[in-house]
């Protein structure tokens, strides 16, 4: 018997199915690339420059070009704009943060010995945050045919159909009680149908059968307009210490290798609410979920020196090797006037879930610089990344969303520029970048386009420096991945300024 949820325990469960899918790869997979101002003006083309923090994390063998040693802090604000459309109408939302998004130290050591080819060697660690999560999407529109009762009827009809007793509750047992059990014994899937059977959004077919046909309907009337609106909330970091070593062989060689460590904290809530001018329901359904972790990579890189003008560039990016946790929360109203009071499902339960690991792609960049004497340089950084071989492990319980990666997502190029300009003390810069969508289909996600400036001031021994930048890309934000999987399409813009301050020691 489906009973109203009275009171609120606390729970802990485990569950062996997740709901992993590619955004949450991608979340993992892609770089801001915001770190210093200098880099940041120049588009991130630093791949044959060097001399820069931000330039290691592009080709380790950057810091052996360092003439002396050096401390640097950048700070970063982001402002993120989202303009959405669904189902013809449109929303903005605005979100603002502020970040310090790199702190490093380069120390260079020159040998002495006059008969050795090795002429410096450097070391340097360096803190950059390599993605800010902090984000906010609305969405809203009139959907003329999909309820978000689909989304809780494919579970509970996929597989072979969800046995009926499992979803109610017995004597004596609590929501929360029977949610958690679901979540340990069953996984995910069965919990989103105990959602949507709790709270009357679903319910058995008049032909449903225990042995022979497991099927759910919708409770929700067909032939209404569902008006359906969306809010999206995310913060976090993904954060990169880097542990370099690099050195310089005679005047045209230098050598460099990273060891990275990266962790990560996630947080993302989502609100869901629709009514149906053909229903009394008003159903609101939120999701919590933190995911947090750690992980490794490594880098090495060369750059060459082929005359006093001309340098170019080559490196490669291990994959990054996660180890990732979630926690999720959920819970599900529907108000119905005919009803003596709202119908609550809120279990209150984290589900802790196993942890698992997160393999991101390798990628390869080549890069070419000119530079002109002291009067500034131009630079170009090519980079390609297979993003069908990004997987989950797992590989067992992550099969489906693994194949479905390999299907989808495919190998992609990402071309910087930059360049620099010197007056006296003054260093006035520009740059882009062109990142391809990592996705075969472009309308799910397209290409970014970044384009950026800045300026710098030497005062000696110190140098502070000025950045802006503007990316946009746009995509579609599918609410949820089985089931109801109505999309709203989003135009992205995000606006940076950062500034560093260097001193030289």
């Amino acid at each position: 018997m489906k009973k109203y949820l009275l009171g609120l325990l606390i729970g802990l469960s485990m569950s062996f199915a997740q709901a992993q899918d590619i955004s949450d790869a991608l979340r993992f997979s892609q770089d801001n690339l915001v770190g210093t101002a200098r880099f940041r003006a120049m588009g991130g083309a630093f791949g044959a420059v060097g001399g820069d923090f931000s330039a290691i994390n592009v080709n380790p063998a950057g810091s052996a070009i360092f003439a002396n040693n050096q401390v640097g802090f950048t700070l970063s604000t982001y402002n993120s704009k989202n303009k959405s459309k669904y189902f013809g109408e449109n929303n903005t939302e605005n979100s603002l943060s502020l970040d310090l998004n790199q702190a490093g130290g380069v120390f260079t050591f020159r040998n002495v010995d006059n008969k050795s080819d090795w002429k410096k060697f450097s070391l340097a660690l360096n803190y950059e945050n390599a993605n800010n999560f902090d984000n906010s999407i609305y969405t809203s529109g009139e959907n003329p045919t999909n309820s978000i009762s689909n989304y809780f009827s494919y579970y509970a009809n996929a597989n072979g159909g969800v046995s009926l007793t499992n979803l109610e509750l017995q004597s004596g047992e609590s929501i929360t009680s029977l949610y958690d059990y679901l979540g340990v014994n069953y996984g995910y899937g069965d919990q989103q149908a105990f959602l949507g059977y709790q709270a009357f959004v679903i319910d058995p077919s008049t032909s449903y059968d225990e042995n022979t046909n497991r099927e759910y309907t919708s409770l929700i009337p067909s032939g209404g307009i569902y008006s359906q609106g969306n809010y999206f909330e995310s913060s976090g970091y993904n954060g990169k210490m880097t542990f370099n070593f690099a050195a310089q062989y005679k005047d045209q060689l230098y050598f460099g290798i990273n060891l990275n460590s990266h962790f990560t904290d996630y947080k993302q809530t989502t609100s869901f609410y629709e009514t149906n001018n053909n229903s009394l329901d008003a159903l609101q359904f939120d999701n919590e979920l933190h995911t947090y972790g750690n992980g490794f990579s490594f880098q090495l890189g060369v750059i060459a020196k082929l005359s006093k003008e001309f340098r170019v560039g080559l490196s490669l990016d291990s994959p990054t090797w996660y180890q990732l946790y979630d926690e999720l929360t959920q819970g599900l109203k529907n108000t119905n006037s005919s009803f003596s009071n709202d119908v609550k499902v809120y279990p209150n339960v984290i589900n802790v879930y196993e942890p698992y690991t997160l393999q991101t792609p390798a990628k390869i960049t080549g890069s070419l610089a000119y530079i002109f004497g002291k009067k500034g340089l131009v630079s170009i950084d090519y980079a390609i990344k297979d993003y069908s071989s990004t997987k989950f492990r797992p590989k067992n319980d992550f099969s489906g969303v693994n194949n479905s990666m390999s299907n989808l997502l495919t190998q992609t190029a990402e071309c910087r520029i930059g360049a620099e300009y010197r007056i006296k003390e003054w260093s006035l810069r520009g740059g882009c970048r062109m990142d391809l969508s990592p996705y075969k289909n472009r309308d799910t996600m397209g290409n970014l386009s970044v384009f950026s400036s800045g300026f710098g001031y030497n005062f000696g021994n110190t140098r502070l420096d000025f950045a802006y930048a503007l990316a946009k890309r746009d995509y579609k934000q599918q609410f949820f991945s089985k089931g109801f999987t109505d999309s709203a399409s989003v135009n992205s813009s995000l606006h940076t300024m950062t500034v560093t301050l260097l001193f030289e020691l």
